[in-house]
């Protein structure tokens, strides 16, 4: 049942983004009164003081009588407003555990169950594809979270006559919304893997791989990656734990067997159920069969059948900026996967394609490259660094990978849009201008039958307003090649 905050009391919203402002809409609307704080003026805070919220500008100290805080994602727990409200006992949440908090009861009297996705890569495409299983079984599924819609949305949505608009969320939740979680029971959730991202953030990699771990704690079925170390050694001690294998599977697994998915975690016969031939999967490579497994575990969880599954999972078409191609030039394949912020992620997408020119650098976020190069360097036919970290890409090339010819664009290290200086001649540039000349130096390196691959390794903001930006800004210069 709903444990919601009661109506009328004082909840300060933190940080006005996407997730924080629908925050304060469901705050306004189940009667509590809304403190709002910001660095700045967003441009949604009109329609919220409107609506009723107060606005109090930035502040570093929590204002008295709050009874709780609402942060958004992109504040770290060492803000001192954060700070402050737990050292004066008020309790700090994200918009993820007040959604929880939140949830409307259903015909059933039962809030619709969440099935949970979290992991250091493939969140957004094993989430979705989970969202294409439960909506091929019968569901009204919607993904939700990290993944874009906020939760508190999805959760208190309903149709005109008055009946929840959704019997499932397929929920994607990162590092940071965990941090801020503490009841969150999703009816099954997974751990797709972990390896060292937000360091800079969670202070640790211990802390942000205890952060993933929240989301098992209090869930009846936990799914991971048997391949992936630290995510199989969260589940293995759970009274339900399932993984999945790119392997045959054993008892307790979803794997592969002859080219095809197989179920013998949520079986009953000994030898499985076949959920769908590999080759129908319209998403390449050997991290999407592996996130195609997981969302399978997780409809299965859901009651879905194995027909409905592998239904579900053909039909699904992924997202973009996640290893899409974008064209053929004189040979060579141009491939966007933005997406790839982080070392993992970049290995996975790199392991995909036999010789690539690679498009890397940008905000590393404290992680080390050097065990990535060392793995890919076989692989290389060629690099392109950008971005304020690219040197620190550079020193490992240089260990691991030093006959690989590589070219380095200046392109900026203070913000999206503009900086970088260019040609010595000290103009400052656009982030599009930055991507073409990035463009133009791969397409220079590489030679039919190669891939050029942007998988950054890194984050994005020091060059471009998000990887999305990004992105679109490689298939622009890509398509001006042709």
């Amino acid at each position: 049942m709903s444990t919601g905050p009661r109506p009328g009391r004082r909840v300060l919203v933190a940080g006005l983004g996407v997730s924080g402002a629908a925050a304060a809409r469901a705050l306004l609307a189940a009667g509590d009164e809304v403190l709002l704080t910001d660095a700045a003026e967003p441009a949604v805070l009109g329609e919220l003081v409107g609506a009723g919220a107060t606005w109090l500008g930035p502040v570093v100290t929590p204002p008295p009588g709050l009874d709780l805080v609402v942060t958004s994602p992109g504040w770290r727990p060492d803000h001192p407003l954060l700070v402050g409200a737990a050292r004066t006992g008020v309790e700090v949440v994200g918009e993820p555990e007040l959604a929880w908090r939140m949830r409307l009861p259903g015909p059933d009297g039962e809030p619709a169950p969440w099935y949970a996705v979290t992991g250091t890569n493939g969140k957004t495409t094993t989430v979705t594809m989970l969202e294409a299983v439960l909506l091929a079984g019968g569901r009204r599924a919607v993904a939700a979270g990290n993944v874009g819609r906020p939760l508190v949305e999805v959760v208190t949505a309903r149709e005109p006559d008055g009946s929840p608009s959704f019997d499932a969320v397929a929920v994607e939740l990162s590092s940071f919304q965990l941090h801020w979680s503490s009841t969150i029971a999703p009816a099954a959730a997974a751990v797709l893997n972990v390896a060292d991202d937000h360091v800079d953030w969670h202070g640790s990699p211990e802390a942000y791989r205890d952060a993933k771990a929240r989301v098992l704690a209090l869930t009846p079925v936990a799914v991971a990656d048997a391949g992936d170390p630290v995510a199989s050694g969260l589940v293995r001690a759970h009274p339900h734990p399932v993984t999945v294998t790119l392997r045959e599977p054993a008892p307790g697994q979803l794997g592969v067997r002859a080219g095809a998915l197989v179920d013998r975690a949520f079986s009953e016969g000994p030898a499985g159920e076949l959920l769908l031939e590999a080759g129908a999967l319209q998403v390449a490579g050997p991290h999407n069969l592996t996130n195609a497994l997981v969302a399978a575990a997780l409809g299965r969880a859901a009651g879905v059948s194995p027909a409905d599954v592998g239904r579900g999972l053909a039909g699904f078409r992924g997202g973009a900026h996640r290893n899409v191609l974008v064209a053929t030039v004189d040979g060579v394949d141009f491939v966007d996967d933005s997406k790839a912020t982080n070392p993992h992620a970049a290995a996975a997408s790199l392991a995909g394609y036999p010789r690539v020119v690679w498009i890397a650098g940008g905000l590393l976020k404290g992680a080390d490259v050097d065990q990535l190069v060392a793995q890919v360097a076989p692989r290389l036919a060629g690099v392109v660094l950008l971005g304020r970290d690219r040197e620190q890409l550079a020193r490992s090339l240089a260990r691991h990978a030093p006959s690989v010819p590589r070219t380095v664009v200046p392109s900026g290290d203070h913000g999206a849009v503009v900086t970088g200086v260019t040609g010595g001649t000290g103009e400052r540039v656009s982030a599009e201008d930055v991507m073409r000349q990035v463009v133009s130096a791969a397409a220079r390196l590489a030679r039919p039958g190669d891939t050029v691959l942007l998988a950054p390794a890194a984050a994005s903001m020091d060059v471009f307003t998000d990887y999305g930006h990004r992105g679109r800004a490689f298939a622009d210069a890509v398509r001006a090649l042709g």
